[in-house]
């Protein structure tokens, strides 16, 4: 037991139990390829896995484990274009955000732009 005061301190702090791996520091984004800092994006939201439709349609692991390694510009695209409930239901693969149009032009607008590039919002 830690004395009073001393509580965790120094102590890195840990994911819980069950909770993914933490995104890597940086490399490229799963969406436009730019080497950059990177966020893990959840393909099905987190706040979407209580939810009776989609604990019917997807497994455990299929909910907690559909990620991308997205940077922060992409990321926040993603958030801004489509509500929580569209991502769960249609959007949940990489390769069904790269066939939204609105995704597509972004990413490849993105892709153009040296690292560290942050557009406007």
């Amino acid at each position: 037991m830690c004395p009073p005061g001393n509580r965790h301190r120094g102590s890195p702090s840990k994911s819980s139990p069950g909770t993914p791996p933490e995104a890597p520091a940086s490399g490229p984004c799963e969406l436009c390829g730019r080497h950059e800092r990177l966020t893990r994006h959840h393909l099905i939201p987190r706040k979407q896995h209580r939810r009776r439709r989609i604990r019917r349609r997807f497994t455990r692991a299929e909910r907690e484990g559909r990620l991308l390694q997205v940077c922060r510009p992409c990321h926040d695209h993603i958030h801004r274009q489509f509500d929580e409930q569209t991502l769960a239901e249609r959007l949940n693969t990489r390769e069904a955000l790269l066939a939204e149009p609105a995704i597509r032009r972004f990413v490849d607008w993105i892709a153009e732009r040296p690292p560290g590039f942050q557009p406007r919002r």
